[in-house]
């Protein structure tokens, strides 16, 4: 699972790849989860092999290769953004990760509609 440590990271990683009008025009839902802290591999920045991971663009072989091998390791690793540079993203595999997480609540993603304004 693909996720952020805060709702407004996950938006603009959500329209960084979908689009606001996307986020506008069908529905999302946004998913609060608690996980263990102690259970999660946080990743400094300067633990990347390849600082050009830090921005955006198709993921290398040798970037996915990497994520794999600590997800296969911890099961819930924290990374810096890419797309929000203050920000951090949160990636767990749900089956690694059993018994660590429970889902806390879910709710409709409602999203300022000024963030996909109308063409003039």
């Amino acid at each position: 699972m693909y996720c952020s440590l805060d709702p407004a990271t996950c938006i603009v990683e959500a329209a960084v790849h979908r689009g606001f009008a996307v986020l506008d025009t069908q529905p999302h839902v946004l998913t609060c989860l608690q996980l263990d802290a102690d259970d999660v591999m946080v990743v400094q920045p300067g633990a990347l092999p390849n600082p050009a991971w830090l921005h955006g663009g198709v993921p290398s072989a040798g970037q996915q290769q990497f994520g794999a091998g600590l997800l296969a390791a911890h099961g819930c690793v924290v990374l810096p953004s890419a797309v929000s540079k203050l920000s951090w993203n949160l990636v767990f595999a749900p089956g690694v990760a059993e018994g660590r997480w429970r889902l806390l609540r879910q709710q409709p993603l409602v999203l300022d509609t000024r963030l996909n304004p109308p063409l003039r």
